[in-house]
């Protein structure tokens, strides 16, 4: 499975046609959750939008009390029904807590790939140890790791552990919720590019070999934005200036 350069996070997102409009303006990953309670609408977006199906990736994920084999497998089809799917391309544990066992659930997951009904195994919210113990279990391999990642939280270790085992890193909360015009090494950047620092946090982050942020945006204007942030060339200076940022601040801890 290969991820496009940049995703969009749905979190909050209650608007089909929201969905529709990142379609129509070139996003092809689309990114929700069980919790986030809002597969039905990006299932009717992705209904409303003209772009084939097979053209877009759609990721959810199972929350933390619904880990047992049996929930595993009741509430994928659930997520199917609301997305209005018949399979799912990536399908997340969304952290490994509270139900999650990797002997019980993991294997839950290799089954419903084996089956078609799911493409890829993600995993979100992991440790490298506990990303060590999930390959040793799985048989299929990780086809993606989300974690939140951004100037003020650069969990490195995942990054390499990615790199290493040949698959991507996702970026959740990639604009540090909010915060990029907070953050000074950023700020500078951006005015040195004549940009915006949220422009900066994503080109920075989707310049790092084996990294997609998945941004949430609302607005037409935000979603081009976004995906302009692409073209921004970062010098060496620029990228050093933030990975250098001292401070660090996990925004959504478990």
């Amino acid at each position: 499975m290969t991820l496009s350069r940049i995703g969009l996070g749905t979190m909050g997102i209650e608007e089909p046609d929201t969905i529709s409009t990142a379609l129509e303006v070139g996003y092809r990953h689309l990114d929700t959750a069980q919790i986030y309670g809002n597969e039905a609408v990006v299932g009717e977006g992705l209904a409303r939008s003209s772009v084939p199906r097979e053209d877009v990736t759609v990721a959810t994920k199972v929350w933390a009390d619904s880990l047992t084999p049996d929930d595993v497998r009741r509430t994928t089809r659930e997520s199917l029904e609301r997305l209005d799917l018949e399979s799912i391309d990536l399908l997340y544990v969304h952290r490994p807590i509270e139900t999650y066992d990797p002997e019980r659930t993991l294997p839950a997951f290799d089954a419903l790939s084996d089956e078609g009904v799911i493409g890829g195994v993600g995993l979100s919210n992991f440790t490298v140890d506990e990303l060590e113990r999930a390959a040793d279990v799985l048989e299929h391999p990780i086809a993606a790791h989300q974690v939140e990642y951004h100037p003020l939280f650069q969990p490195g270790e995942l990054l390499e552990h990615a790199r290493e085992n040949g698959y991507p890193l996702v970026a959740y909360s990639p604009l540090a919720n909010g915060r990029a015009g907070e953050i000074d090494a950023v700020v500078s950047v951006a005015e040195k590019h004549n940009t915006t620092p949220e422009a900066i946090c994503l080109a920075w982050l989707a310049e790092k070999d084996g990294i997609v942020p998945i941004p949430k945006a609302s607005s037409r204007e935000h979603l081009e934005a976004n995906l302009k942030a692409l073209e921004v060339e970062l010098e060496s200076e620029d990228r050093r200036r933030i990975d250098g940022i001292d401070e660090t601040e996990e925004l959504f801890p478990e």
